[in-house]
């Protein structure tokens, strides 16, 4: 039997603690292959321009310890305030629902998982172009006030007869880009937020679910509050893997790129296999993700 379960909200501490330690774990296993890839370089002198330079000890050690140690606490902002802004849109959009039959995700309804998902996205998309425009903005400001801007541009239009820019000019394009980065920016990501999550559950539901199905264990605490205690490896990861085959495929048709979809499946059947693994390693140990269903 088929239960439609929404997901009303995440609590905050779990769900930001085994994201930052699954990524952080991630973080120092990406630094170990960078290091491998860097040593086989140092090793094999294909980069004659190196000269005495040691890239092991040179730029490998320092990533070692820079990529886990800034993957976990930028996935601790991140992971933090997305909850937040979750639990905040949930009453307003509403959840993310699933059709479960046993641990089987057997169905995404499509609107209420891409309709969230992208206004998270656009919350952050307008919190990052209000961050560059701050610092943008006066740069142009700056560079239309300099004097050398005005030479320069004197020089130009003499030799080539081309305009460019005047310092008022300057600071009408600071003035456009501010705008663009604040609004043209947020609607972008929801829009192309919308379409990608969209398309992801219209795959998941009508394509991928006939060969795979995401699988994941649901324990019940206390009335709504549940507990995800397990998520089974092979079979999730394959699901996700062939959905974003799918859509590598799509867009590697449109950009001509005609191996994506293989790039994509591969990329991310590792990806999800790897977290689920960890996943299920650290949840005895730290606490699993907790999340309240109805």
């Amino acid at each position: 039997m088929v239960n439609v379960k929404e997901i009303k909200s995440v609590k905050l501490t779990p769900f930001t603690k085994m994201s930052a330690t699954i990524y952080g774990i991630l973080g120092l296993i990406s630094a170990v292959v960078v290091l491998i890839a860097l040593a086989i370089v140092q090793a094999t002198g294909v980069i004659t321009q190196l000269g005495q330079f040691n890239v092991v000890t040179g730029i490998g050690i320092p990533l070692i310890i820079l990529i886990p140690i800034a993957s976990f606490f930028i996935t601790i902002a991140v992971s933090f305030f997305s909850a937040i802004l979750y639990n905040t849109l949930v009453p307003r959009l509403g959840g993310i629902k699933l059709e479960l039959e046993n641990n089987d995700v057997e169905k995404i309804p499509v609107i209420p998982f891409a309709l969230i998902l992208a206004a998270i996205g656009a919350i952050w998309a307008f919190i990052v172009g209000l961050v560059l425009a701050a610092l943008i903005s006066p740069l142009f400001s700056l560079i239309g006030t300099l004097p050398e801007a005005a030479n320069i541009t004197a020089n130009f239009t003499n030799v080539t007869g081309a305009a460019l820019p005047t310092s008022g000019a300057f600071g009408a394009i600071g003035a456009i880009v501010t705008v663009l980065l604040i609004i043209g920016l947020p609607i972008m990501a929801f829009v192309f937020g919308f379409i990608w999550n969209a398309l992801f559950a219209i795959f998941y539901n009508y394509l991928v679910t006939r060969v795979a199905k995401i699988k994941l264990e649901f324990a019940a605490i206390s009335g709504n509050l549940h507990e995800l205690k397990h998520i089974p490896v092979l079979q999730t990861a394959l699901a996700v893997a062939l959905v974003y085959a799918i859509l590598g495929l799509i867009f590697g048709i449109l950009s001509r790129n005609y191996a994506e979809f293989i790039t994509n499946f591969v990329q991310y059947f590792i990806e999800t296999a790897l977290i689920a693994i960890l996943y299920n390693y650290l949840a005895p140990k730290i606490g699993s993700i907790k999340l309240n269903l109805e």
